[in-house]
């Protein structure tokens, strides 16, 4: 996992560019409570929750842009620096986040959704996978605290929440049945992968990644593959030892399309995962379209 240096940042409102009157004029908010997410993920999950009681503003949203590489900016201080809500991934994937606040006000509530998740953060069998967003289960529980911390903000809509929460897990509860439906048929079927992205889901739909650890690694840390590893890795599809390719769609380089033109060459299905939100799509919309889009794979 890459790690980002801490951050420096000038006193905000004047690299900002916003005085102080422009402040207190921004921080009206209709009376909605106001919530930093790190993603746009995480962001729609608190808007699944919150409804019209809050506010919320995902710092990344931009299909282009690495929550682990990504450095904070003067607005972005000045975001959670307002917000009453910070929600984190945390697990190491958006550090910038929590840089940020060491310097928030004492009264900000944050979850970190790993923490949150229920999930072993130290896992026998190797480094923790911060992509809780393919984990339903784990969203629930997220969701769950959530709920929580906008009640201990705004008490009075306690009510609302509770019910747009039970809605929410409700809807998970669909896409769980979803994913269970499929592993009735495809469990013990092999998968290749680019990242580590979809392995939740992957593991409840019963597939077996059959990528060489290496070769994801290397990819998620941005590192160059060994060329052993790399033949490994395509020789799961001349092979046929997998069923479909799970291919992150917002980290792409030579090397990964490669294992896509192998994919596609030996007419291995190709289902594309993500890290941020598809244009026109939140989440329970997007989630159910991956699991289709695997259905259809794993059914040639």
């Amino acid at each position: 996992m890459k790690r980002l240096l801490p951050l420096v940042l000038a006193p905000v409102l004047v690299l900002a560019g916003c005085s102080a009157a422009e402040v207190d004029a921004g921080a009206a908010s209709g009376g909605r409570i106001r919530v930093v997410a790190s993603t746009d993920v995480w962001g729609d999950v608190v808007r699944q929750v919150g409804g019209s009681a809050v506010s919320v503003d995902s710092i990344i949203t931009d299909p282009d842009r690495d929550p682990h590489e990504y450095q904070a900016d003067p607005r972005d201080q000045l975001a959670v620096s307002r917000a009453q809500l910070v929600v984190v991934n945390g697990g190491g994937y958006d550090d910038f986040l929590s840089q940020l606040l060491k310097n928030a006000p004492s009264s900000t509530e944050v979850v970190d959704a790993a923490d949150a998740s229920g999930l072993d953060r130290h896992p026998a069998g190797g480094e923790f996978n911060e992509h809780l967003w393919y984990d339903f289960p784990a969203v629930s529980e997220v969701a769950g605290t959530v709920a929580e911390e906008l009640t201990k903000v705004d008490p009075a809509r306690a009510s609302t929440f509770r019910s747009r929460l039970k809605a929410f897990r409700a809807s998970l509860a669909e896409l769980e049945a979803t994913a269970a439906s499929i592993e009735r048929t495809a469990k013990g079927e092999g998968v290749a992968i680019t990242e580590p992205v979809p392995l939740y889901l992957t593991d409840a739909l019963g597939l077996v990644n059959r990528t060489p650890p290496a070769f994801s690694e290397a990819i998620e840390e941005g590192d160059d593959v060994a060329p052993a590893v790399l033949k490994e890795q395509l020789a799961l599809f001349s092979e046929h030892r997998v069923a479909v390719l799970a291919y992150n769609e917002q980290t792409t380089g030579p090397t990964t399309e490669q294992v896509l033109a192998a994919a596609k060459r030996e007419g291995v299905p190709v289902v594309g995962v993500r890290e941020t939100l598809p244009d026109g799509q939140d989440y329970l919309r997007w989630m159910q379209h991956d699991l289709e889009a695997f259905r259809t794979g794993l059914s040639r």
